[in-house]
């Protein structure tokens, strides 16, 4: 088995088998912080100086982690914030399920986190549904205005962009949001408390203060450095309500952030529901807004906004994992083609951290980006089927070719498609697990620095700006087109595991004795990071066998060069071997990469913001980590 869609995924009946599980409490701990657990690890000690020694805990018998996961037996919440986690929390302990929580945890996210998300911007979801033992997806992302044309956006990257890609602000970028949509249709699926319900803590907080900490504050106060040049040059087309909200001034680390008009606008979406925000007097204010400012999108744009529940795309990996993503268009095809090449390669004999298995997955990133950068987009205007990436034997074929002592001098795509501005997005996400089984692995973006710089009259958020990802070049699967998807960085990740060695006694068939089982909702922030490093957290778990927290805190690399989905086709934008940036603890193996061809830099990946939960099905209880590097927490009831 090679291939798998989420559907015949879900034909495997999960049986109450045991699962060997990475990390191990000596007993359940119940509500205790991530900092105050010990966690015993198997396995035997690893000296390696690739790994960092921030924060080693001796009882742990391995210098990986920054601490220890968190351990809970009902349910268990990672976000971006404490405030969103323990907002999640609290709806799960009202009986709310993981989808209610997530909501509201993504709600005050967008309050206490509007560097990287809000109802103004996009959301992907997937979901593990214990009732129907199944995975849903959902691409809630918005589309183009239906009377904008190409020429339309050739004007404005003339004018404002050296007319190669479109402008990074300003209306011309402002795609329909559909974060919105994609909490109700999550809601009406899955969901178990009122909508009113589950917004009414970051209504609270939006009248009465949210705190911001440090790592948001500092990303919060490079905006107007930003919006205010675009809006001098003419790129922006108004400042004043985005000045007034978040400028004036931008909140300082431990400062309490007010937003009224936030709290108004998510009050009447509790109460009236969807519709109001894409039908009603909310959607019509916001066409004002657009219409006096010169812009595009309408009325009717927002009218005729609906995301779709997708399937999702999954592979197997080492005959062990299922890995899951969202196809276009999204990047997270990337991830599995990555992961089936590396198939090819024993990582494990390698050695987490040596050049030869950081060669291996870069060789791999730079192929399977380079059939990203030519059939990545809306499958609705491209007709492209995603499973054509992951067929049987495609990706095997194309590692092949990598040679693990050194760089190719350049790499084409591998499929008959058609024939570097995403490292710069901002985005949220979070994951949430409650008692009855169900976890949700959800990520929302406004994209580039908070957004567009657009904010629509007293409603207290940035409108995305999604857009600046379409290419110009009308030949390319990714054109800007009128009523399209542009492509998309942000990715939802899952991950099912085989529940042997126990459920090997029991089964008569061998396909039968040893199904699928829901294990691990997982995602990281950081545009053309986030392929890569989903394939590093799975590759930690699976071939290096790090339990969750390690698998997060482990030094990351990124590779940066190539050609993206907003070139133009033919353009030169192949650099050789490219760049590839080593997180302290990797530096060993920066004379071996420099040899191999590649230009090397130290302690700038993009690294993200990871959050995982897990599932021990040996002990009943959710295992969640988040990054300590980033201002997120995990927590658990």
């Amino acid at each position: 088995m090679r291939h798998l869609i989420a559907g015949s995924l879900a034909a495997l009946a999960l049986a109450g088998c045991a699962l060997v599980e990475p990390a191990r409490l000596d007993q359940p701990a119940i509500g205790v912080p991530a900092d105050r657990t010990s966690v015993l690890m198997p396995g035997p000690v690893i000296e390696n100086d690739a790994y960092p020694k921030i924060g080693q805990r001796p009882e742990a018998g391995r210098p990986i982690a920054s601490r220890s996961a968190v351990v809970a037996p009902n349910g268990a919440a990672a976000t971006a914030h404490p405030l969103a986690t323990q907002t999640a929390l609290d709806v799960l302990k009202a009986g709310g399920s993981a989808v209610d929580a997530a909501i509201a945890a993504n709600a005050m996210l967008g309050l206490v986190e509007p560097t990287g998300n809000g109802i103004g911007g996009d959301l992907y979801a997937i979901v593990w549904d214990p009732k129907t033992q199944k995975l849903y997806g959902y691409n809630g992302s918005g589309r183009a205005p239906k009377d904008a044309t190409l020429a339309d956006a050739q004007a404005k990257a003339d004018k404002y962009a050296g007319g190669k890609k479109l402008p990074s602000f300003g209306s011309i970028t402002v795609t329909v949001p559909g974060a919105v949509d994609g909490w109700f249709a999550l809601h009406g699926k899955f969901g178990k408390r009122p909508m009113a319900d589950n917004l009414a803590p970051a209504v609270r907080y939006a009248r009465e203060g949210a705190p911001i900490p440090e790592m948001i504050a500092w990303y919060w106060s490079r905006g107007e450095s930003r919006f205010g040049p675009a809006f001098e040059r003419g790129e922006l087309e108004e400042f004043d309500n985005a000045k007034k909200l978040y400028f004036s001034p931008a909140p300082v680390a431990g400062s309490l952030f007010r937003n009224p008009d936030l709290a108004n606008t998510l009050e009447t979406i509790g109460k009236k529901g969807r519709n109001e925000f894409y039908k009603g007097v909310m959607a019509k204010n916001m066409a004002a807004y657009l219409g006096r400012i010169g812009a595009k999108l309408d009325y009717d744009d927002f009218n005729a906004h609906k995301g779709e529940w997708i399937e999702p795309v999954c592979i197997e990996y080492r005959q062990e994992v299922a890995v899951c993503e969202l196809g276009p268009n999204t990047q997270g095809i990337a991830a599995l083609q990555m992961l089936q090449m590396l198939e090819r390669f024993d990582l494990k004999s390698m050695g987490f951290g040596s050049a030869d298995a950081l060669t291996a997955m870069i060789e791999s990133k730079r192929l399977a980006f380079a059939d990203r950068a030519m059939g990545y987009s809306d499958p609705a205007f491209s007709g492209l089927d995603p499973s054509i990436f992951v067929a049987p034997g495609y990706n095997a074929g194309r590692a092949e070719g990598i040679d693990t002592k050194r760089a190719a001098p350049s790499v084409a795509p591998g499929t008959q498609i058609t024939e570097v501005i995403l490292r710069d997005g901002d985005t949220t996400y979070l994951t949430v697990a409650d008692k009855d089984g169900m976890m949700v692995s959800l990520i929302q973006s406004n994209y580039r620095g908070m957004g567009s710089g657009l904010v629509p009259d007293k409603l207290g958020f940035m409108f995305q700006d999604r857009g600046e990802l379409f290419s110009l070049d009308p030949d390319h699967p990714n054109v800007y087109a009128p009523g399209k998807r542009p492509f998309q960085t942000i990715i939802p990740a899952f991950a099912l595991k085989k529940d042997y060695p126990s459920c090997q006694v029991r089964a008569t068939a061998p396909e039968l004795a040893c199904p699928y089982e829901p294990w691990l909702a997982f995602g990281l922030m950081g545009g053309a990071m986030q392929p890569q490093g989903h394939v590093q957290i799975i590759t930690n778990l699976v071939d290096f066998g790090m339990g969750l927290q390690e698998a997060g805190d482990a030094a990351r690399w990124e590779h940066d060069g190539g050609c993206e989905p907003t070139n133009r086709l033919g353009d030169p934008c192949d650099v050789g071997a490219g760049k590839v940036l080593l997180e302290r603890g990797l530096t060993d193996a920066t004379v071996e990469l420099q040899s191999r061809g590649y230009a090397v830099e130290c302690c700038e990946a993009n690294y993200g913001g990871y959050q995982a939960i897990m599932r021990d099905f040996d002990n009943g209880t959710w295992i969640a980590a988040t990054e300590m590097r980033k201002d997120g927490s995990a927590d658990g009831y």
